[in-house]
């Protein structure tokens, strides 16, 4: 009797070796927790030594990209046309080169100039955008500028509401208007939506005249389009 229990002891024993309890086994939620924490620890480490320095660190590092497109050209594809410019982590060093930033009014047609936090790429499929969407708002050419600026010290400010959720902004110069977007992470938070929507309303002091809309990436992946066929009007 003392046997047969010792041998199915030792075939437990041998079972939890060759298939581990679950809860031993890392998930990955935390795994993402733990990338999520020793991006958050360089972060902190890069704003302290430009502090040192004597500089005015910004929250997140963003990296400005470039896209243009010669219309009715079979070129490369999105991807590999998207050019990165510069990548910033200072108020100084924002300023450095946004004074040398060609205005939307000088920039060809079809151009996007994209603002994302480091790590980000400006594409539909980035880990940081599948899930994800965009809030639109359509100006004309003459005042564009001014809005696209004003949006572009938001975003190095941090001053969005949700603004973890927030991954970038963009602005796309084409014949007949521009296009500003703001390009969030988690299209089926509701309320995180619908408060972003809110805060750039806020801070762009937009006019009610102007309709936002918008549009989860999933779709624009179906129907390989940025800007038509927009869900929500806000």
């Amino acid at each position: 009797m003392e046997a047969a229990v010792e041998r199915k002891e030792v075939e437990q024993e041998e079972q939890q070796l060759v298939h581990p309890r679950k809860d031993d086994a890392p998930t990955a939620a935390a795994a993402a927790t733990a990338e999520e924490e020793e991006a958050d620890s360089e972060e902190t480490e890069r704003r302290n030594r430009e502090l040192k320095a004597g500089l005015h660190p910004l929250r997140r590092k963003l990296v400005l990209w470039y896209t243009r497109r010669t219309p009715g050209a079979r070129s490369q594809s999105y991807e590999d046309n998207i050019k990165k410019i510069i990548d910033f982590g200072t108020v100084e060093s924002f300023w450095v080169c946004y004074c040398h930033l060609a205005r939307p009014s000088s920039l060809p047609t079809p151009t996007d100039l994209h603002l994302f936090k480091e790590g980000i790429r400006p594409l539909w499929e980035d880990p940081a955008n599948q899930n994800g969407g965009k809030w639109i708002i359509r100006f004309k050419k003459a005042v564009s500028g001014r809005f696209w600026e004003d949006l572009v010290l938001v975003l190095v400010g941090d001053q969005l509401d949700y603004s973890d959720d927030v991954c970038g902004v963009v602005l796309s110069c084409r014949f007949n208007e521009d296009i500003l977007s703001v390009w969030n992470r988690n299209a089926s938070d509701h309320q995180a939506v619908m408060t972003l929507r809110d805060s750039i309303k806020r801070h762009l002091k937009l006019p009610h005249s102007y309709l936002m809309e918008y549009k989860p990436h999933d779709a624009s992946r179906r129907d390989n389009s940025s800007y038509r066929n927009t869900w929500l009007r806000g």
